[in-house]
């Protein structure tokens, strides 16, 4: 019987609280109560796709933070290295835009349980042991310096045990500023494998553009893909690629980089639900078709689509098994009822 392949993610858990029919915050009653994480998202995706996943963080040892373990494990992830303590849950607010009229998040983080922990706190190589592949995002180094000590902690231990590393740069200018960012990033680039970003928090954070101009956004992605490889000894690069023409219409596809050779998805034209979690839906296929030992091509192929199918599901989740995925990408794409 083979094994099945196992990811450990680590970061925040968060409550997501969002406003209604796209009502704006003044004029909310109510919102809509969900629980998210950037890495968590990740890890719903992989479990969805029929591997194992492992979540680390802390949550406040209350009856919320047990309804955010609860909600986490309903989707069959390992939520046995959460930490119940610290303070409170980190919480974000949603007012979902429409048309031209943007989304809008305000974050409520600050002493969040998370924050709290402190190198040595964490039994990295007993969770480490087993497993495949780690995965983090930059939103966990943002949150304090204490965390970005653990994040280094994790990457170490985590290249000492012969675990794959990835890392989706998943920048927010409302967490840290582009300057520190670039000095805690470039630290921890040392030890990421697998890196995902796409163009403009590349520029932002670590200087990189794309040369030349008048390029489509898929050139441009895959020069910075190549760019970034090359700077930070990378074994893959990718690169999403978003055009969007309003909150409800957005173009999406990516690119894949070994360092010399660029693949590319096709490109989709979304209706958005809620795209919310699409860069983490795209992170968690990319972490299942690499590894599950897809070729590039199809890697970068399953990722986007994936990711598509996303911006058509409410919540951060995203909620689609392996096959939804590959229909799609045979070009089942019109939405017929299945009856």
């Amino acid at each position: 019987m083979i094994s099945r392949k196992k990811a450990v993610f680590f970061g925040e858990l968060l409550m997501r609280l969002g406003t209604k029919r796209h009502e704006r915050f003044v004029q909310a009653n109510e919102f809509t109560v969900g629980f998210t994480g950037a890495e968590a998202n990740a890890a719903v995706s992989l479990v969805n796709f029929g591997m194992d996943a492992y979540v680390v963080s802390s949550v406040p040892d209350n009856e919320i933070g047990q309804a955010c373990i609860n909600y986490i494990r309903r989707f069959g992830v390992n939520t046995d290295h959460i930490k119940r303590a610290g303070a409170r849950l980190g919480t974000f607010y949603l007012e979902t835009g429409a048309s031209q009229r943007p989304s809008k998040v305000i974050y409520d983080r600050t002493g969040s349980s998370i924050t709290e922990l402190k190198v040595g706190e964490i039994d990295w190589d007993g969770i480490f042991q087993g497993k495949d592949w780690f995965h983090f995002c930059g939103t966990a180094p943002a949150l304090a310096d204490s965390v970005a000590e653990v994040v280094k902690e994790a990457c170490r231990c985590a290249k000492a045990c012969g675990l794959t590393v990835s890392c989706d740069l998943n920048y927010r200018r409302k967490l840290w500023s582009a300057d520190k960012a670039g000095r805690v990033m470039t630290e921890l680039m040392d030890f990421v494998d697998v890196f995902i970003a796409n163009e403009e928090h590349s520029r932002e954070i670590f200087g990189i553009e794309a040369h030349g101009t008048g390029k489509a956004p898929v050139e441009r992605g895959e020069d910075v893909a190549r760019r970034l490889c090359d700077r930070f000894g990378l074994r893959y690069c990718a690169i999403t690629c978003r055009e969007g023409r309003s909150a409800s219409d957005t173009t999406w596809s990516a690119v894949l980089c070994d360092g010399s050779t660029c693949y590319r998805s096709r490109q989709y034209q979304i209706h958005v639900v809620d795209r919310v979690g699409g860069g983490d839906a795209f992170s968690g296929a990319l972490i299942y078709g690499l590894l599950s030992g897809m070729a590039p091509d199809e890697t970068v192929e399953f990722a986007a689509a994936a990711s598509c199918l996303k911006h058509a599901v409410h919540g951060d989740f995203n909620l689609v098994s392996a096959d939804e995925v590959r229909a799609l990408m045979a070009g089942d794409g019109a939405g017929r009822v299945q009856r």
